[in-house]
């Protein structure tokens, strides 16, 4: 599906940096928008319904950390961050809010190309032969990307659900944070271990355990579903 889904929505502030951006994602076969300002990406979502949003976090009028909160609060659309180097603060709590991955500048065009395509790649997972994981309290649904705990079901963007999924389909393994960045990310990821602590304490908070069943944290190695 790479290249044929169609809709990106590109949102930054230095005309330059869209224009390289729109140049190598249009030319890998994708649909692409672009807004200049956090208050004019809002508009242009709704109407153009992205596919995934590229989103710098210093804009004018909303900022990215807002225009991101304000997406979570009623979609589960993918969104990369586009950060500037050093903004540790930022990028953690873009990832604790939600985004699915960030990309610091200046970054190669082709490293970003790669990140779309494996965001959306996992986004869009071939449904064959899945199955629903099921234990008490809990059932993962990797045909609808949907997840009920307790009765309800639990709204979790596409990087948080993959990682609980993950974890769940092989119970009681212990996985350390780099096979998780690994496996659930899907490429060799370039940031560091925190991406999966703040992906993990956001499960926490929203899938707080079960009587047979909780998100274990090893120390010193990683991280389990364990199931007794």
């Amino acid at each position: 599906m790479e290249g044929s889904i169609g809709k990106i929505l590109i949102v930054d502030d230095d005309e330059n940096i869209c224009e390289v951006i729109k140049m190598y994602v249009e030319n890998s076969g994708y649909n692409t928008q672009v807004c200049h300002d956090g208050r004019e990406a809002q508009e242009v979502f709704l109407e153009y319904k992205p596919d995934l949003v590229l989103l710098d976090i210093m804009l004018p009028h909303v900022d990215g950390i807002d225009v991101l909160k304000w997406i979570r609060k009623e979609y589960e659309t993918p969104v990369i961050m586009l950060t500037a180097k050093g903004e540790t603060f930022d990028k953690v709590l873009g990832l604790e809010l939600g985004a699915d991955d960030y990309i610091v500048k200046p970054f190669e065009p082709k490293e970003l190309l790669a990140r779309v395509k494996a965001v959306l790649r996992r986004y869009n997972v071939d449904n064959e032969n899945k199955e629903v994981l099921s234990f008490e309290d809990l059932a993962i649904d990797i045909n609808s990307y949907t997840v009920v705990y307790k009765g309800q079901e639990i709204k979790m963007p596409p990087k948080e659900f993959e990682l609980v999924y993950y974890l769940a389909n092989n119970k009681n393994r212990v996985f350390t944070r780099e096979q998780l960045l690994c496996e659930v990310w899907g490429y060799d990821y370039p940031g560091d271990s925190r991406t999966v602590d703040v992906h993990v304490k956001r499960l926490r908070e929203k899938l707080q355990g079960g009587p047979n069943w909780q998100i274990e944290t090893v120390w010193g190695v990683g991280y389990k579903f364990e199931v007794k």
